[in-house]
């Protein structure tokens, strides 16, 4: 199924059936009184999570929705039937924003989470509510309510624990292969990867996280070079990032340490938050160096980038160095949560 992670659509919810003026006419009692009933109520259109569901592709296409109108109301009090509610599902991670408001609306982070998008109108009053003791033969009635008219911008953004970036074809679809059971189109070209994967990193049996793998990014790809800028708002929900650097690029006047800088640089302009995001280096392909210089050569890189925070070793090939990289993470993530738990509840205490 095509990744589609944006969608504008129209949301039209039903309008509210008419209330009716009406009154009791039966043989032997010709002044009877007033029975007209009410409208019933237009259909209003939700949105639900659903965890089944990876893309926004069902909207990119179908981008009217509109409930319908419910029914008038009738003679012998006979109220008018309810419109039925139209529901839309989405994935989990789905910002839905109003266009011509300029506000989000709701932001699906739960499975099964339901969000009202545009309310049905009401339906109007019959004649039968009016009748006082001063006013025996009402004739006034309502009509029904409009339902409310949307548009709106679906925004997916996937819900992941670690994003993996890095320039094209540093090795970051060979690492989540490595660590998960997700299984990314892997090849010696740069841009193998076109969209977002995600891959279940499973510790041990009780301890887990997920891992997000976006297209490679280039320099200027925060004013729309390269693929990689349309997905870099995939990794804004995550908690920690790993630039992945490919040690051993095919052009060997490749200036590493600057086309790391540039993609840090670039994150910076895309957005200040996820520049300030932890971030630790991860250099790839070793298993291509020489094994006694291996460790001079990336501490060496490491000083010339002037790097101060955590940097693993690895060949997401060969595996080695995964595992430790694996715990590590797990263990940063844990100490994210409960640090986030000790805040929390200091907060509700005061």
């Amino acid at each position: 199924m095509k990744f589609i992670d944006e969608a504008v659509i129209q949301v039209l919810a039903g309008k509210g059936g008419n209330g009716v003026a009406s009154f009791r006419r039966e043989k032997y009692i010709p002044r009877g009184g007033p029975d007209g009933g009410d409208g019933g109520r237009g259909g209003s259109i939700y949105a639900i999570a659903d965890r089944n569901i990876n893309t926004l592709v069902d909207y990119r296409f179908a981008r009217m929705h509109r409930a319908k109108n419910g029914q008038n109301g009738q003679g012998s009090d006979r109220y008018g039937k309810s419109a039925e509610d139209i529901t839309l599902r989405m994935p989990i991670g789905t910002v839905i924003r109003d266009e011509n408001a300029g506000e989000i609306i709701a932001d699906l982070i739960h499975d099964q989470q339901k969000v009202l998008l545009a309310k049905g109108g009401a339906g109007g009053i019959g004649n039968l509510h009016f009748k006082s003791s001063t006013n025996r033969a009402p004739r006034q009635f309502t009509y029904g309510e409009a339902g409310q008219e949307r548009e709106l911008k679906l925004e997916l953004k996937v819900l992941a624990d670690v994003g993996l970036l890095g320039m094209p074809n540093a090795g970051k679809s060979t690492l989540i292969r490595a660590v998960s059971a997700a299984r990314p189109k892997v090849a010696d070209y740069p841009f193998t990867t076109l969209e977002p994967n995600l891959g279940m990193v499973r510790v041990d049996q009780n301890r887990s996280f997920v891992m997000a793998d976006i297209p490679g990014l280039i320099e200027g790809a925060a004013e729309g070079v390269g693929l990689g800028h349309r997905f870099l708002k995939h990794l804004m929900r995550t908690r920690l990032l790993l630039h992945v650097i490919d040690m051993m690029p095919v052009n060997e006047n490749t200036d590493i340490a600057h086309e790391t800088q540039a993609l840090v640089d670039e994150l910076q302009k895309y957005d200040e938050s996820l520049y300030r995001k932890p971030r630790w280096l991860v250099l790839n392909k070793t298993d291509m160096m020489p094994g006694e210089q291996r460790a001079a050569l990336c501490q060496r890189f490491v000083d010339e980038l002037g790097w101060k925070d955590k940097y693993f070793i690895i060949s997401a090939l060969t595996g080695e160095g995964c595992k430790q990289l694996v715990y590590a993470i797990m263990d940063h993530l844990e100490h994210v949560a409960s640090a986030q738990s000790d805040q929390q509840s200091s907060t509700e205490n005061s």
